[in-house]
């Protein structure tokens, strides 16, 4: 017998449940109840289904989606005793490409567990909160950012625009109601920017990817991983970062209320298995990317840039402060896009499932949730012979075929690189540290600024995202900006 999760309301149109019809005690429950344990059939090997909804390509969900199922880390705490001891479970895993979708699964009681962005989680919890017995708890976060990198806005890679001011005026696309539409909102209250600063058209990330590739629209403004994604692909370039409206974003685990509260057993099986996912991408982020690359089709230099060391966001379940904040300043902007009512955020999260988790785990709750610390590149760089030891100026380089390569600056990978190519080393990809915006970039996407002379051959550069920001620091300092081939093509000359 199959046991879904749905209002009994909607079952009692045919009074039946998986063709039985209900009878006894259960016929006396109130409509708008969930089935209690108690009202199941006295027979052995009930088969209870848990509908969870994932978002595989984005990248900061991957180990609550993606990981948790390839690895199969859920049946690994999944409870056989007490009352589930004649239960066996089935898994429904349903992916999507954005939040809404998974919100309707779960408002249908298709799903019992759903993860999305900070936008798109607030409107869960307010549309549950709207239908009653359909209300969903905030139960942990899955990636974050603290000052908002992750959403970005792209132009094609042959765009004339370098900067988010640039685009005045411009038809920029963007999936409305998503955390990328939130720091456009953000972006332009911050600059004092009316509402029509720009022509903004609704647009999913596949969408929005065909047509700035095909040049219909002048820019693409889109969540975790497209503004790191479509640059690498080769046919576009990062023109803002939302870390530079100091605004967290993060995405999150939601589940059904009424599931939580009948079976919480398996909701802190789940974040144990959450818990496990993010220990073993943390244990092996190259391997772990690698996998990610082959489960969800996001390239693995991709998903290293998120989830490696120093990487754009931090796996870290815990709910922060700085989170409920985020989340209240995301309450704002969808109540003036009329998007929500008034919601209570804190009724709506319930962090004692992931503190059950924690301790099961032997791990402490109250200091992990203290801490922004993510997990930091460590090792030797092997070309200037440095101890590795400053997240902000390190680098890496990702050897084709090979090993991540850890370097203690920027200007010891390039020259790092150019040494690995004359013999006949192949790179794949190389990460430099953003001066400003102090976030992981792409070395062959980033603006540099290269002071005169070199030491030993290791040129004296400092990376930027941003070409207004390299701009800026080479007039302070007497320097001039270039571009990755430019240093790279200096350095093979020996000059």
């Amino acid at each position: 017998m199959t046991l879904r999760f749905r209002r009994l309301a909607r079952l009692w149109t045919g009074a039946r449940l998986s063709g039985r019809g209900l009878a006894g005690p259960c016929a006396a429950i109130a409509a708008g109840l969930v089935l209690a344990a108690a009202c199941m059939p006295a027979q052995a090997n009930t088969t209870l289904v848990i509908g969870i909804g994932t978002q595989d390509t984005t990248t900061n969900t991957v180990t609550g989606g993606a990981v948790i199922r390839q690895l199969k880390l859920l049946e690994k705490y999944l409870p056989h005793d007490g009352k589930y001891k004649d239960i066996d479970y089935r898994i429904d895993w349903e992916n999507f490409t954005s939040g809404p979708p998974v919100t309707n699964g779960m408002m249908a009681g298709k799903l019992q567990i759903g993860m999305m962005g900070d936008y798109p989680l607030l409107v869960n919890g307010a549309t549950g909160a709207q239908l009653q017995g359909n209300e969903t708890e905030l139960v942990a976060v899955l990636g974050y950012n603290a000052y908002g990198a992750g959403n970005g806005v792209v132009v094609n890679s042959a765009s004339p625009y370098y900067s988010l001011a640039d685009l005045k005026g411009k038809l920029v696309s963007v999936p409305f109601g998503s955390a990328a539409h939130g720091m456009l909102l953000k972006a332009m209250r911050m600059h004092g920017w009316s509402d029509d600063y720009f022509s903004l058209a609704n647009q999913s990330p596949e969408v929005g990817t065909t047509n700035l590739q095909e040049k219909k629209i002048d820019a693409h403004a889109d969540f975790v991983p497209f503004a790191e994604l479509l640059p690498y692909r080769g046919f576009a370039r990062k023109v803002f970062d939302g870390v530079e409206t100091k605004s967290p974003t993060f995405h999150g685990v939601v589940v059904r209320k009424d599931f939580a509260q009948q079976y919480p057993e398996v909701v802190v099986a789940y974040l144990r298995a959450l818990l496990d996912a993010n220990a073993w991408v943390r244990a092996n982020p190259q391997q772990a990317s690698t996998m990610v690359e082959q489960w969800t089709h996001v390239n693995k230099e991709v998903a290293y840039i998120f989830l490696g060391p120093d990487g754009i966001h931090t796996l870290d379940p815990t709910i922060k402060p700085v989170e409920m904040e985020a989340l209240k300043s995301a309450l704002d902007t969808l109540k003036s896009l009329n998007r929500v009512k008034d919601f209570n955020i804190a009724g709506w999260i319930d962090d004692r499932y992931l503190r059950t988790a924690f301790k099961d785990a032997n791990l402490d709750y109250d200091a992990q949730q203290k801490s922004l610390a993510n997990y930091s590149l460590t090792g030797t760089d092997p070309y200037c012979h440095r101890p590795v030891t400053d997240p902000a100026s390190s680098a890496q380089v990702w050897i084709e075929g090979g090993a991540i390569v850890p370097f203690s600056s920027a200007g010891c990978a390039l020259a790092a690189v150019v040494d690995m190519t004359k013999k006949n080393q192949k790179i794949d990809v190389a990460y430099v540290m953003d001066h400003s915006l102090g976030i992981k970039l792409f070395a062959d996407k980033a603006f540099y600024v290269v002071k005169p002379g070199a030491s030993d051959g290791v040129p004296d550069v400092t990376p930027f995202l941003l070409k207004a920001d390299a701009e800026r620091y080479a007039s302070a300092h007497g320097a001039q900006v270039e571009a990755y081939e430019q240093i790279l093509a200096t350095l093979r000359a020996g000059k």
